[in-house]
């Protein structure tokens, strides 16, 4: 398959590209810094996702477009530039031509009871309540999306890059509600979010609608 990847030197981009290439699929990896390491079938292209024409351009003739847009969990207008960066993302793929989107978002808009979504806790990390909360908010602005075949993707409570299990390729899904596993944690390594990527792009289960993984 032809696979774009947006953000694909992040954390998540690049497990995402790595998975990916490694399976051998043909990957245009898109980034405002790219950092070609030579792998024959990943092309690297320097691109600015606030242009939304040029980006459309890039995207046109891929089979799937996987976005792990992030503007920095330490930028102090996170909200604001994720929730402008994600809609002009959503709007380059309806250019493009481009029926097949996923979208990586945050863990926060996971339902941990009734009508109470886990940003919305007294002891949500304040730190990364903005960034949450624009992924939060971004879910709601694609679920009225009814032309793209999107499906949007949130970790694991615990996903990042102390996660030392490295790629097992085992995972549970979800859809609303976290993933818990018998010590009553939600937890994926950055390598096996990859693999749950990678297996939706391959053998597509989600079609508008958001869902989840952990262990």
């Amino acid at each position: 398959m032809k696979i774009a990847i947006i953000g694909a030197t992040g954390f998540v981009g690049t497990n995402i590209l790595n998975e990916l290439s490694g399976r051998n699929h043909n990957i245009t990896a898109i980034a405002r810094n790219p950092k070609d390491e030579g792998k024959t079938n990943v092309n690297w292209v320097k691109a600015d996702i606030n242009n939304t024409n040029e980006l459309s351009k890039i995207l046109a003739n891929h089979d799937v477009v996987v976005s792990a847009f992030n503007p920095g969990w330490t930028n102090p207008n996170i909200y604001e530039d994720f929730l402008s960066g994600a809609k002009k993302i959503q709007e380059a793929v309806k250019l493009s031509g481009v029926t097949r989107y996923i979208t990586i978002g945050g863990a926060g808009s996971l339902f941990v009871a009734p009508n109470l979504q886990a940003v919305d806790t007294p002891d949500f990390p304040k730190e990364i309540y903005p960034g949450a909360a624009a992924a939060r908010d971004y879910l709601n602005i694609i679920k009225e999306e009814k032309e793209l075949d999107w499906a949007f993707f949130s970790p694991a409570f615990e996903m990042h890059q102390g996660i030392t299990t490295g790629r097992t390729g085992n995972y549970r899904l979800g859809l609303e509600n976290p993933v818990f596993d018998e010590n009553h944690r939600s937890i994926l390594s950055g390598e096996d979010l990859a693999v749950v990527i990678a297996d939706e792009v391959e053998h597509p289960k989600h079609h508008q609608v958001r869902f989840t993984a952990a262990y």
